[in-house]
């Protein structure tokens, strides 16, 4: 089901290309990272309260920003056994060293591979129909190992262009990374939907710039968020090509 919230569709030129987030877009199906390797540490006895845990997580995202701590050719099994490692040394200081377990760690760093995996398989099948027939790109908030990520799990032949925080310097939301992957695919924001799960990140910044959105899950929607915004909200990745993509064709 496709809903619409206010948007001009008609304000649009020719649809040429279309810029993806990755996180929480092209690799979870919609699910916030967190909520995964919440999963995950709750699946092999990992007993952490959820406010403890969001405080790690957060707490390791921020850490991760400022430190360059991800090699540029970590994929994405690495990168999770970092991320989770950073975690739960940070949990250890209230729940004491048991919990800093490397076998734990590594056994919710393969869930969570396993999971972008699958995800990032059924992303492929999008991929696949519309590459060839629009400009794609990715422009997201990540590690400087993006297109190792990618790479390694097959989809990097899709992009024509991969925009990756740690790499140009800029993050979401400030609008410019957005610019960027326009400027990198040579079109006009008229001429191209931004596809994304946030809308302080995806939806905002795109819209300032003039894209369209196409916003997957709209899972912070609220009142406020409708005002003078022009968005597509999707709840598979796939309506983009059913149901959106037919209105321009």
């Amino acid at each position: 089901m496709v809903l619409c919230r206010n948007c001009a569709m008609a304000n649009m030129g020719e649809v040429k290309g279309i810029l993806f987030d990755y996180g929480g877009t092209l690799d979870s199906c919609a699910e916030h990272w967190s909520e995964i390797i919440w999963q995950g540490y709750c699946s092999v006895g990992l007993n952490v309260e959820w406010d403890d845990f969001w405080d790690a997580y957060v707490h390791t995202e921020r850490l991760l920003e400022r430190e360059t701590i991800i090699d540029a050719d970590f994929d994405f099994l690495k990168l999770m056994l970092s991320k989770i490692a950073i975690q739960t040394k940070y949990l250890s200081s209230k729940y004491g060293g048991a919990v800093n377990n490397p076998d734990l760690v590594s056994s919710v760093a393969y869930m969570c591979y396993a999971k972008a995996k699958q995800c990032v398989s059924e992303s492929r099948e999008v991929l696949e129909k519309l590459k060839g027939k629009y400009k794609l790109g990715v422009v997201s908030n990540f590690y400087g190992n993006l297109k190792t990520v990618l790479a390694d799990f097959g989809i990097l032949d899709y992009f024509d262009c991969v925009i990756d925080s740690a790499s140009v310097g800029i993050r979401k939301p400030d609008s410019q990374i957005f610019q960027m992957g326009l400027n990198a695919l040579n079109l006009n924001a008229t001429e191209t939907i931004v596809v994304g799960d946030s809308y302080e990140k995806d939806v905002l910044p795109a819209r300032q710039l003039g894209c369209c959105v196409v916003w997957l899950g709209a899972r912070e929607w609220n009142e406020s968020a409708e005002n003078g915004i022009n968005v597509k909200i999707v709840n598979k990745l796939n309506d983009l090509v059913n149901t959106v993509l037919v209105e321009f064709n």
